[in-house]
């Protein structure tokens, strides 16, 4: 008798959404820099106060976009949802 022994995902691993599910225009956020295969590098990343959050194709109440303004330089970004690593929820969600 053979007992399939797959690896499962734990249970409690399956109930943390991710964090772009969060994030609301006025907020701060932590983004990776989209990287290429061959050139992987973990330090990269960026902050910023997001503009504008735009909904995917299948359903539009998911972020699949934001528009962010760097804090640095103030340039505006049009990021995807999966850049946001962490987020800092704004007090009055208005862009400084």
């Amino acid at each position: 008798m053979s007992v399939d022994r797959a690896a499962r995902p734990r249970p409690d691993a399956l109930d943390v959404p991710p964090v772009f599910l969060s994030v609301r225009p006025g907020d701060f956020v932590i983004v990776a820099k989209a990287t290429q295969v061959a050139l992987h590098d973990d330090g990269d990343w960026w902050m910023g106060q997001v503009v504008f959050c735009e909904g995917g194709a299948r359903d539009p109440r998911v972020n699949s976009l934001f528009q962010i303004a760097d804090v640095d330089d103030g340039c505006i970004h049009w990021v995807n949802a999966d850049q946001v690593t962490h987020v800092l929820h704004g007090m009055d969600g208005l862009i400084a």
